[in-house]
């Protein structure tokens, strides 16, 4: 077993020698070990959407019928689940393939990518893919060693701080490494872009978009991986109350609904057009056949910028939003659709997660080898294709920094959860209570034992990242 955390120069030796094996040997290995030669990849992520924010998750008001029918004529997913439940360590997990108890970003600061950190977009551009990313990044600012660039993708356009990203009308934003002035004017402009504008003159997910198109219209004659990290449903935060910025509320207008939620809805069905609108690219082009999409949510819906989770059901039949390691807070949409390799209208109960991702896409792409020998995820790509021989996961687990901390793990259909830290860990049978509601822990304790043992194993500390202490309570005054 490869040592976690590799010094630099031994991990960049292995990406250089691996790379340079893909060159001299790609047709034979392509050949031998993807599904359909080098089919395109594309990883649609929303941010902030729940798990019943789409009509195919039951979602009765708010109008997705594009993404809806990816699930009819793909795959959906009823058990995956995100790598945290908030964005930048969600975000490491799905690049580098670890999840939080593994990965280097566990927590929402200003933290970069490494370069010993193998992601993603490298494995594929050392495949032979031109990979682009256009939306929100958070992993890495201007002149750190986690910029786009410097972790396997060829273009980037977007957001590179996730505070920066709240704000739907910025004064600029980041085209590779540098600053694209935008004719948005702030208000007040915090360190990192973020803020409210007062005059709103482009709306930075249009943009965003357009430049994903160009990328797709650009690479259509070549194996490309577009990863697309949407800033929508997320709030901008820094607007309090108004925070569901959209340039109109389309269908929405004349609701009878307080404003954030038109806003909300407004965003998931802009959304929703787009990826319309991208699908139609792919046909016209002639490569929706070879080109495999998923799409998924960062982690489960917010209550900011005055959105109400419940006015929608966002979270559909899951406890807790946001911050919660209730299934409400990570478990997450996951659709993939890829004509004439997944069945239509399929169903799946496989359990997986974001850092089942890397693994995955490796083995699409013929690119397996490439993937660090340690990490945490498995290819779900048998699952996908309707193969018998689909590997399980021993155990998921999730670790979280903000505020007094929390752990959980799913076994099965056992999930633990110790939230707060330092409380006593709760035990749900999700085959019964998907809405986690009944607590096990004091008929079984014998599987709470097993589980808080099975939480010990996965965690490796790190200086960075360090549970609250625990406080000893006071002694009552007598």
């Amino acid at each position: 077993m490869i040592q976690r955390f590799k010094i630099v120069e031994r991990r960049l030796l292995a990406i250089l020698v691996t790379g340079l094996a893909l060159t001299v040997f790609s047709e034979v290995t392509f050949a031998e070990n993807s599904v359909s030669g080098q089919p395109n990849i594309i990883f649609i992520m929303a941010d902030d959407l729940g798990y019943g924010d789409l009509g195919c998750y039951g979602q009765k008001r708010i109008a997705t019928p594009n993404i809806d029918q990816l699930s009819k004529t793909g795959m959906q997913f009823s058990d995956f689940y995100a790598g945290s439940t908030v964005c930048a360590p969600s975000r490491c997990v799905l690049m580098t393939g670890y999840h939080t108890g593994h990965c280097f970003i566990r927590g929402n600061g200003k933290e970069s990518l490494r370069p010993q950190d193998v992601t993603v977009s490298e494995v594929l551009k050392n495949a032979g893919y031109s990979t682009g990313m256009f939306g929100k990044w958070g992993l890495g600012n201007v002149g750190s060693t986690g910029l786009p660039a410097k972790q396997g993708f060829d273009d980037f356009f977007g957001y590179l701080d996730q505070t920066h990203a709240h704000n739907y009308y910025p004064t600029f934003l980041i085209d590779n490494d540098k600053r694209i002035p935008l004719k948005n004017v702030a208000e007040s402009e915090g360190q990192y872009g973020q803020g409210v504008a007062k005059e709103k003159v482009e709306y930075s997910h249009d943009l965003i978009m357009d430049r994903a198109l160009k990328f797709v219209d650009t690479n259509r004659k070549k194996p490309f991986f577009l990863y697309l990290p949407l800033t929508i449903p997320h709030a901008n935060n820094q607007a309090k109350n108004k925070g569901m910025e959209i340039p109109d509320y389309g269908i929405y207008a004349t609701k009878d609904w307080p404003e954030p939620q038109k806003g909300h809805a407004a965003m998931i069905t802009k959304m929703d057009t787009d990826v319309g609108r991208l699908m139609k690219m792919l046909d016209d082009f002639g490569i929706r056949d070879n080109t495999i999409v998923f799409f998924t949510s960062d982690n489960g819906p917010h209550r900011e910028g005055g959105n109400n989770p419940d006015f929608q059901n966002s979270n559909g039949p899951l406890n807790g939003i946001k911050r919660a390691l209730t299934d409400g807070g990570i478990r997450v949409p996951m659709i993939v659709n890829w004509p004439g390799k997944i069945k239509a209208a399929s169903k799946s109960k496989h359990i997986g997660a974001f850092w089942d991702i890397m693994p995955t896409f490796a083995e699409i792409a013929g690119a397996s080898k490439s993937v660090p020998s340690d990490v945490d995820g498995i290819s779900f790509l048998p699952e996908l294709t309707g193969k018998s021989d689909q590997q399980q996961h021993k155990n998921l687990f999730w670790v979280f920094f903000e505020g007094k901390g929390a752990r959980a793990l799913r076994k099965g259909n056992w999930k633990a959860v110790q939230q707060p830290i330092h409380s006593a860990v709760r035990l749900y049978d999700l085959s019964t209570d998907i809405g986690e509601t009944a607590n096990l822990a004091a008929k079984y304790p014998e599987v709470v034992q097993q589980m808080v043992a099975e939480m010990d194993s996965e965690y490796t500390p790190m200086p960075r990242w360090q549970f609250p202490k625990k406080r000893n309570a006071k002694p009552k005054k007598r």
